[in-house]
């Protein structure tokens, strides 16, 4: 593997960006940006100076793998919570349709809030059957 540290340093930009530019990753969380961050630093610190990754030592690649997959896990899994979707609607009553868009992240959490809101409703309505 040949990853020189000129290499890094444009991914690690291109990674900064899009955590700056608020539509890539609009749906990461900010306890899992600052991880990112940390990795994407440790990672800049074990290739400081080193001109390829075989110059490394075991453990040092090692480390560097997981600082890895640590950066590649979040920002997949942020880049599909803000992936947006979009859909046409009619609305009760009306023949005009309207586009509404959401991220998918956006969708989850109206879809659990709805559920968390049926059963409550549910719950207040069912009788006590122990009376």
């Amino acid at each position: 593997m040949s990853i020189a540290e000129g290499e890094f340093s444009a991914q690690r930009a291109k990674i900064e960006k899009d955590l700056a530019d608020g539509k890539t990753y609009v749906e990461i969380a900010p306890e899992d940006r600052a991880r990112v961050r940390q990795s994407l630093e440790r990672m800049a610190a074990t290739l400081e100076g080193v001109a390829s990754v075989d110059e490394l030592s075991q453990p040092q690649k090692v480390a560097l793998f997981n600082e890895q997959e640590v950066v590649n896990t979040i920002l997949t899994q942020a880049a599909e919570d803000s992936r947006l979707i979009c859909e046409r609607r009619r609305e009760t009553g009306s023949h005009r349709a309207t586009t509404t868009c959401e991220t998918v992240a956006e969708r989850r959490r109206r879809r659990e809030d709805d559920q968390r809101r049926l059963q409550t409703m549910q719950r207040a309505v069912m009788p006590d059957r122990n009376n």
